[in-house]
């Protein structure tokens, strides 16, 4: 029968971080191995590549605040303007190259369940499209957007979860809504925005 001494009680609670940061770490390895499993169908789940990034290769200051939305690794990167609050966010990126935009913009505008109106390319490319969809769960700026200095282009929420990890949007950047409104009161009207 083993005794409990002084020893075994430190070299236990000294042992407890370990074990618990191996627990979290399976805990991650297991949900990333269950997005990588093949569906019924056979078909990978979306999962992005994300690579780290730091902000400063991208700006001279965070100034208000900065965004890189990484085109690659299909990923928005946010520091804060003092650079204390740092998140990552699984994105949609452009469905084709023609449709990518990249350099620098910044946010000029933000709205809360915002409307959204087809660009004239795309009603020319499907004359079916409404020409306004009011907000809600059919609209396809989400919860939330927020609007750049280049026309048409936006950070928005989007309803359909399927699309992001994938080339999937008309040139914006998705994120699911829970993420955007997440986002969304961080980032201040002037944050600089670099999309890569």
């Amino acid at each position: 029968m083993s005794r409990l001494t002084r020893r075994s009680v430190l070299g236990f609670f000294a042992a407890t971080p370990f074990l618990v940061r191996s627990a979290i770490a399976q805990e991650a390895d297991a949900q990333i191995e269950a997005l990588n499993a093949p569906t019924d169908g056979g078909v990978r789940r979306n999962l992005s590549s994300f690579r780290t990034v730091n902000w400063r290769d991208h700006f001279d200051t965070l100034g208000e605040g900065a965004i890189v939305a990484d085109t690659v690794s299909r990923a928005l990167h946010f520091w804060s303007r003092d650079g204390e609050d740092y998140k990552l966010y699984p994105t949609s990126v452009p469905i084709s190259e023609e449709l990518t935009k990249r350099g620098y913009t910044e946010v000029i505008k933000k709205v809360e369940g915002p409307t959204w109106t087809p660009t004239p390319s795309m009603r020319e490319r499907d004359p079916s499209l409404p020409k306004v969809v009011p907000a809600g769960p059919r609209n396809p700026l989400g919860t939330h957007a927020l609007y750049l200095s280049w026309q048409y282009y936006r950070i928005h929420g989007t309803h359909d979860t399927r699309k992001i990890g994938r080339r999937s949007s008309d040139g914006c950047i998705g994120l699911y809504n829970e993420m955007i409104a997440d986002l969304y009161p961080r980032v201040p009207v002037g944050a600089r925005v670099r999309l890569i």
